[in-house]
């Protein structure tokens, strides 16, 4: 067994990272990520997220300014573990629901510190991008991401108000440096 390794999109991983997002999926998340286009061209899927947009398949809205975004992968043993996602600067939007870095665990790997290791592991990166603090926003249903924050030094700021849109978030703070 090897260590786990936080990096860009790889095709090596393609069976394990369809089979998370079926894991997501059953539990209602990912929706938008149409696993049938995905696997049929996984090479072009993995060229489009090298290119720092972020996640091509989400359609963006119009009235929100897109942010470069970098994407990437939590391996271990040359299998998909989880993804976190790194915004090089927020917009208005993403102050409020979204912030800086985003991280999920595929389901069946969650409980066994992958959380923590993810988002330990993207906090230098996100420094190397020029994001010496950064903003992170959970949903209030997700206690666990809230303690992995907390565990990693993020400092609870406030919580956001529901819109017809949005739930309401909790929105932390967390040095990179």
């Amino acid at each position: 067994m090897t260590a786990s390794k936080l990096i860009r999109p790889i095709i090596d991983v393609e069976q394990s990272y369809i089979e998370a997002l079926h894991e997501y999926h059953a539990e209602g998340r990912y929706k938008e990520k149409d696993i049938q286009m995905i696997s049929s061209d996984f090479d072009t899927y993995v060229e489009l997220l090298h290119k720092d947009i972020g996640h091509p398949e989400i359609p963006q809205d119009s009235w929100v300014e897109p942010v470069p975004q970098t994407v990437l992968w939590l391996i271990k043993d040359n299998e998909y573990f989880g993804t976190l996602n790194i915004r090089h600067r927020l917009n208005w939007h993403l102050e409020r629901w979204g912030g800086h870095i985003t991280f999920i665990i595929r389901p069946s790997k969650r409980g066994m510190g992958f959380g923590k290791k993810i988002l330990q592991k993207g906090l230098p990166v996100a420094q190397m991008l020029g994001v010496d603090k950064a903003l992170l926003t959970v949903p209030l249903e997700r206690p666990r991401a809230e303690r992995i924050i907390e565990f990693c030094g993020g400092v609870y700021q406030d919580t956001t108000t529901e819109t017809e849109k949005f739930d309401p978030c909790k929105r932390y703070w967390i040095n990179c440096t």
